[in-house]
């Protein structure tokens, strides 16, 4: 089992994680992206028989990675519903909250997923397949103006006006289907030299929108300061921008805008304490034998 996992994804900065987690043996943690079990694995590691994970993954494939342990409670539910199913199984208040907001190497290594340009397969970039819309339905159902709200929003993409022009006109003389036809498409509009790196902003773009990636994100930090003990830990890792944003802001200030209100004496009035006021990022030598850790940002906060 441990094997399957591994294969299933090298965990990042696993034992910063674990670090920050600052886990009690006894306590109640949560694991939002299951994955692999990687992280998992390292937190039931810390914890005692009376301790608890429970771990969610929306993805059904993350079931057969189950490490079978009974202090472990693997929910295959996406992480926005964090606050439904602690109250199900009365596991609230919790100690800790992990979540670790990358894609899993399963996901980006298998072709049917079309989580990754090195594949030619179907454009799906869907976390959960039992969702209405893949990729190319948004592709080929947006009206031109979503298409470059959405790139342009989503994957920082400069020309988005351009790429949805391009892929309006390709979309007319043929459905794009597949992740190579996305790909030569978007090639047309790339800067020089910058291929690789602009392909991975489109995918980012439509892998946000499919899973609507930010609106969940906020959904479990709000629920996740209110099933949290006082003195709790949420540790997150993120790995674009976007995300990264929303956490600093959310950690800093309690809201995702990072306006922090203040009370009459003008000090402030803030839900959390930030243990990490710079992110943690993995070493060079993690990034050298796990290339996908190379963008990875670990943040640290504490329930006031």
């Amino acid at each position: 089992m441990r094997e399957a996992a591994n294969k299933y994804h090298e965990p990042v900065m696993c034992k910063e994680s674990i670090e920050a987690l600052a886990i009690k043996p006894d306590g109640i943690y949560v694991d939002t992206t299951y994955g692999g079990g990687g992280h998992a694995r390292a937190i039931i590691g810390q914890l005692s028989e009376a301790g608890t994970l429970l771990a969610f993954d929306q993805d059904p494939e993350a079931l057969n990675n189950n490490i079978g342990d009974d202090r472990l409670i693997l929910v295959n539910s996406n992480f926005r519903y964090i606050k439904n199913f602690l109250k199900l199984y009365k596991a609230q208040p919790v100690d800790g909250i992990f979540a670790d907001l990358g894609v899993s190497s399963f996901q980006f290594d298998s072709p049917r997923r079309g989580f990754s340009t090195r594949f030619d397969g179907p454009l799906d970039l869907r976390m959960n397949q039992q969702a209405e819309w893949s990729a190319a339905d948004i592709l080929n159902r947006y009206s031109k103006e979503n298409l470059r709200h959405l790139f342009k929003e989503y994957g920082e993409i400069k020309n988005a006006s351009h790429l949805a022009n391009v892929i309006d006109s390709r979309r007319k003389e043929q459905p794009i289907s597949t992740t190579a036809q996305l790909a030569e498409a978007a090639k047309k509009c790339s800067p020089k030299n910058r291929e690789n790196k602009y392909l991975a902003q489109v995918f980012q773009a439509l892998r946000i929108e499919v899973n609507e990636e930010l609106a969940t994100l906020k959904q479990m930090l709000t629920s996740s300061l209110e099933m949290l003990k006082t003195g709790g830990r949420l540790v997150v890792i993120s790995y674009h921008s976007l995300e990264d944003r929303l956490v600093k802001n959310f950690f800093r200030a309690g809201n995702f805008e990072g306006s922090i209100e203040k009370d009459f004496y003008g000090q402030p009035l803030t839900p959390m304490r930030v243990i990490t006021r710079k992110p943690i990022t993995p070493t060079q030598a993690e990034v050298i034998n796990n290339p996908r850790a190379r963008s990875a940002k670990l943040r640290i906060a504490e329930k006031k």
